[in-house]
């Protein structure tokens, strides 16, 4: 006669292996919940783009930290006719975002000892017929203080005892570099978007071909309108003279490029970047934070503490952005848009609420 086999204790040890692995795969799906419920932004985020008032949210935002990607969303559409939707790798105008670049031009050619930040702008431009020339420095132009309003008006104030914003101040550094290099402003700026990987960005130029642009919309009282550029009467020299303030074409994807390598020490020396980040001269745009900042060369600062961030906001010819970067925690924060509301209170709408939604969550704690 047979043995009988025990199965008892085979059973208990398939019952325990069974019970380990739940345990094991109940583990797995917590842990990205735990994650989730630590992320403070995302979903507010979300919801935010996802509201009608004062307008719908129609752009891109992406959101970085050490170089990893912490939020990427593309919402609404590139073109309204068509329905195309919008993507990350669309391009937008982005305005006065502009002048930083602008700047960075500026400040390569004080490194190499071609232009003096103190130096009176006569220096460069000796062919200026404003008395103002011999006054006004680089500098003072860099960081708002010059007091032009026009090129061929009066000064605002005397220079370095104001702020005023000014295109036209930018227009005057883009010629102080073409003077200094003997190239024009369009060549410098694409050499550098090639040279530090900017495959998308580029000088907009009159009747050339704009792959890959965003349409740009005015919205008023609910109506949407396509922005058509050749309405808006720029002259091929008017053009030219407003591209180093707000003429350069980009995305999210080349714009986070630029932050990360401008401020990691990638574009500028230490001591050149320090100087275009850090400034006294107090500019009341509160679009960039909720209090007065300062304005740097080309750039918004806000000391509050605990997170000093830098950037700038930009809006015209249908588009509007904001982007900022948090040097403590390499946060960069870019957020771009294809739809200008014409009712000034609602411009920076989602910019604002997105900058305070960031700023408040675990990205900077």
């Amino acid at each position: 006669m047979k043995n009988k086999i025990n199965y008892l204790p085979l059973l208990l040890v398939l019952a325990l292996f069974i019970l380990s692995c739940n345990n094991s795969f109940k583990n797995k799906i917590d842990k990205p919940n735990s994650k989730k419920q630590i992320d403070s932004y995302s979903a507010k985020i979300d919801s935010l783009i996802q509201t009608s008032n004062p307008r719908k949210f129609n752009g891109v935002i992406l959101i970085t930290k050490n170089g990893e990607t912490k939020y990427s969303k593309a919402y609404g559409y590139s073109n309204f006719e068509d329905k195309t939707p919008i993507t990350l790798e669309d391009n937008f105008r982005i305005q006065s975002n502009t002048k930083q670049i602008t700047a960075v031009l500026v400040l390569k050619e004080v490194e190499k000892g071609k232009i003096v930040l103190d130096g009176s702008i006569r220096t460069y431009l000796p062919d200026l017929k404003q008395s103002w020339a011999d006054t006004v420095t680089v500098n003072q132009l860099m960081n708002m203080s010059s007091g032009v309003v026009n090129i061929d008006e009066p000064l605002a104030f005397e220079p370095g005892t104001d702020f005023h914003y000014s295109n036209p101040a930018y227009d005057l550094l883009a010629r102080i570099v073409e003077k200094s290099t003997g190239k024009e402003y369009k060549e410098l700026a694409n050499a550098t978007f090639k040279e530090l990987g900017m495959d998308n960005t580029y000088c907009y130029e009159i009747g050339k071909n704009n792959n890959g642009l965003s349409n740009g919309y005015w919205i008023s009282n609910d109506e949407l309108e396509l922005v058509n550029f050749n309405d808006l009467n720029f002259t091929e020299e008017s053009w030219k003279n407003f591209v180093p303030a707000g003429g350069i074409i980009s995305n999210s994807h080349d714009l986070n490029i630029w932050d990360t390598k401008l401020h990691n020490g990638k574009i500028l020396k230490p001591e050149t970047y320090n100087l275009m980040v850090n400034s006294k001269v107090v500019d009341s745009d509160f679009t960039f934070s909720d209090k007065k900042s300062n304005y740097g060369y080309g750039v918004n600062i806000n000391e509050e503490k605990p997170n000093k961030y830098i950037g700038h906001a930009g809006r015209g010819i249908g588009f509007v952005n904001l982007k900022f970067y948090v040097p403590e925690k390499k946060l960069d924060v870019i957020i771009l848009e294809n739809v200008y509301n014409r009712d000034i209170d609602g411009v920076y709408h989602f910019e604002k609420e997105i900058r305070k939604i960031v700023l408040n969550s675990n990205l900077v704690k």
